[in-house]
């Protein structure tokens, strides 16, 4: 096991084109840290240049208190995950296990005593003898995992490695390959695009976006403290809910326009976020995330002054929740992920899902009350996009 230092590394393509600028991270020995960002925001060539796949443009690259930077792949001891598996399809899963170490002449009984307590924490014991061919994607992957294990590396990067397989499968191996890194120890560099994995898996999680490093935080600290307006709308699923507001003074109270709407900030907002009072008068972004809302109609007791009233679109029906989407009359605001649908709202309206109780029987077509726990919403300046706190 070791730490790992990523200090300043960049990397600059031949034609000009920097995918990573100027990126810096500290793992802990032991730590498991996931990269998660957009498609084409560089995560992929992070990994790759720790692993010695790409060359570092500029910065260097520390395992321990070793600078690998001009170290060759094969002498860096990092083991590597890819998403395909990359399994010899002719050997088997015994094989493929201990081939790393055949390739050290490591005497064959003992390959066998590695490969057996390997196949044991990866429940493949009953596997072994078969073709990678016979498997199931989520066994094929763990048998890529056991051969990285068997090495007993300082490192090991995971490349997307659970996006092959179906959502089911997803579920089971997110808890695998967190199960089997803590009793492992070793530390862990995972990369992904998919922020469940990342809040679900990660001891900490870095956001990255077009090559630059957006926060890295332990998952409930992105979630409940985004730094910018990127990091608030990428983190939580179903995505956080943005718009363009206005704040302004009511009496002794705050409260933010949004469009036709008027929500009264509670004493707690102003405790927590401060700032906001030099914000009086002024458009900030207001982020309302879908859990933070919900049908009038069930909870009766909350304050009238922080409900919007809507009309529902659309309801999805999910069995533990229910999601409900519908306009809200206030602009949209880009969040910057190139992932996001295109059309989410215009000059004049944006769309908004909550999530509702499944006791919520509410229909597409009703007029509702919709409330809003104005304690957690989140205020980000409307020109830098950064987080209005204290």
């Amino acid at each position: 096991m070791s730490a790992v230092k990523l200090d300043k590394i960049t990397k600059v393509y031949p034609n000009g084109f920097e995918a990573v600028s100027d990126l810096s991270l500290d793992l802990a020995d032991g730590e498991f840290l996931v990269l998660v960002g957009p498609s084409g925001c560089g995560k992929s060539t992070v990994l790759r240049m720790i692993a010695g796949l790409e060359v570092i443009s500029d910065g260097d690259i520390y395992v321990g208190d070793r600078c690998v930077s001009d170290v060759a792949p094969k002498d860096r001891d990092i083991a590597m995950v890819f998403q395909n598996y990359a399994l010899y399809p002719q050997m088997t899963v015994a094989a493929n296990i201990g081939f790393p170490l055949r390739l050290r002449k490591m005497h064959k009984a003992e390959r066998r005593a590695k490969v057996e307590e390997a196949a044991k924490l990866l429940e493949l014991t009953e596997q072994l003898d078969k073709k990678p061919s016979k498997l199931s994607g989520g066994q094929r992957q763990r048998v890529a995992m056991g051969r990285a294990i068997v090495r007993q590396p300082a490192l090991f990067l995971m490349d997307e490695p659970l996006s092959n397989l179906d959502a089911k499968l997803r579920v089971q191996m997110r808890a695998d390959i967190s199960r089997i890194q803590r009793e492992l120890g070793v530390t862990t560099f995972y990369v992904t695009h998919d922020q469940v994995e990342a809040m679900t898996m990660g001891d900490r999680v870095a956001v990255i976006k077009d090559g630059h490093l957006q926060q890295v935080a332990a998952p409930e600290s992105l979630y409940d403290e985004p730094f910018n307006v990127f990091v608030a709308a990428f983190i939580g699923s179903p995505s956080m809910n943005l718009y363009e507001g206005r704040i302004s003074e009511s009496g002794d109270q705050l409260v933010v326009q949004l469009g036709d709407q008027r929500l009264a900030l509670s004493a707690e907002v102003l405790h927590t976020r401060s700032a906001l009072r030099r914000h009086i008068d002024q458009p900030v972004v207001v982020g309302i995330r879908p859990e933070d809302m919900e049908d009038a109609a069930i909870a009766p007791g909350h304050p009238e002054d922080q409900r919007i009233e809507v009309e529902v679109e659309v309801r999805e029906a999910l069995g533990a929740e229910t999601l409900v989407h519908f306009k809200m009359a206030a602009p949209y605001v880009d969040s910057g992920d190139p992932d996001a649908l295109d059309e989410l709202g215009d000059e004049d309206q944006s769309r908004c899902t909550a999530r509702f109780s499944p006791d919520s029987r509410t229909r597409p077509g009703d007029r509702i009350q919709v409330n809003v726990t104005t304690e957690k919403m989140h205020f980000f300046d409307r020109s830098t996009h950064l987080a209005i706190r204290n």
